[in-house]
């Protein structure tokens, strides 16, 4: 039974997403689309939408199609274009196979629409009260002073106590992002909680050691006892190996579809308002240290020349990170004192 502290906490969440991440006011058409199982969490987002004076609406996936969606279903794209919303915010859980229709949704709302976006795949209400209520002006500079140390760098080396110990390489035609949890112009999105700093690496070889994957694996499998171990050559996935049957399924799904074992994503997490793991791909690759993501490498954003129909994290926590040598992150926690960017 869910507490009246737990729900003013979760309010929080929900403040801070539509106000502050948002910037939502008055004018804004703000679009929230979830599943029912997430619905308390949209109910809470729409009614603190009202609370700025703005329209809102509820989308329920289920009244769309039976799910997992494998694509955008039209009776959706049409009620969402006749809105014509400014604001969205997409709330539901992660579902084996619904990726490309999370695609083609994240294409429609951000590029055709110009919405300012929230994708919250596999919101719950522990991260509504937790990685929510985060200070986001504090995770935007942290966010910043990090791309600015990241984004001309030739090479990264991340290691940690579970056993990571990868080098990844970045070419300066590949753009770093930084996702600061702030969007306020058309079309800019995030993953909230948000806070990292991701670009498409060139090459990785390697071990990391994650314990956290992404997709629908978060929720499946949580936080792994037992960490998931990622073997990589020259920016291919070549091993898992760790926990039965993740392992197995981990290496068969991302080797399912073209480019699906390639290296897409190196990003390192910029949280600082997070204190710990709790096994939701959402919240946990924001946390302070390393996760690289097999298949598509979002090319509208870091440029890259190719594209892949999944997008599978594994995230490495309490790394130790060096930057074409110099040292940024030990067991966790960044180098300079982010006090100081207050």
């Amino acid at each position: 039974m869910t507490t009246f502290a737990e729900v003013e906490a979760m309010r929080r969440g929900a403040r801070n997403a539509v106000r502050v991440c948002m910037n939502t006011r008055s004018e804004d058409r703000v679009a929230i689309i979830g599943d029912r199982q997430s619905y308390s969490i949209a109910r809470l987002l729409l009614e603190e939408a009202f609370n700025v004076g703005a329209r809102a609406e509820v989308f329920t996936l289920e009244t769309f199609g039976r799910r997992p969606l494998r694509e955008l279903p039209a009776k959706l794209v049409k009620s969402l274009r006749a809105m014509r919303p400014t604001v969205t915010f997409f709330t539901a859980a992660a579902e084996e196979g619904e990726i490309t229709f999370r695609m083609k949704l994240l294409r429609l709302l951000t590029q055709d629409l110009k919405a300012r976006h929230g994708h919250m795949v596999g919101i719950t209400p522990q991260i509504m009260r937790e990685g929510m209520a985060a200070d986001y002006r504090k995770v935007e500079r942290v966010t910043r002073a990090v791309y600015e140390i990241v984004r001309r760098c030739t090479e990264i080396r991340a290691v940690s106590p579970d056993g990571t110990d990868l080098v990844a390489r970045f070419s300066p035609h590949l753009r770093w992002i930084p996702s600061t949890g702030i969007y306020h112009q058309p079309g800019q999105w995030g993953n909230l909680p948000d806070g990292e700093v991701f670009t498409c690496p060139v090459v990785v070889n390697g071990t990391l050691a994650a314990r956290v994957a992404g997709d629908f694996f978060s929720e499946r499998y949580g936080y792994l006892d037992e960490p998931l171990i990622v073997t990589v050559e020259e920016g291919r996935l070549v091993d898992a190996t760790g926990p039965s049957p993740l392992a197995r399924e981990f290496l068969e799904y991302v080797r399912s579809v073209e480019n699906g074992d390639r290296v897409g994503e190196f990003a390192i997490g910029t949280n600082v308002g997070l204190q710990r793991i709790i096994g939701n791909l959402l919240q946990d690759e924001k946390f302070p240290g390393v996760h690289i993501a097999f298949g598509n490498p979002y090319p509208h954003e870091t440029g890259a020349d190719w594209a892949s129909a999944i997008h599978v994290d594994v995230v490495s926590p309490h790394t130790t990170v060096w930057v074409d040598g110099d040292l940024i992150m030990e067991n966790g926690k960044f180098n300079f004192d982010v006090v100081q960017l207050d």
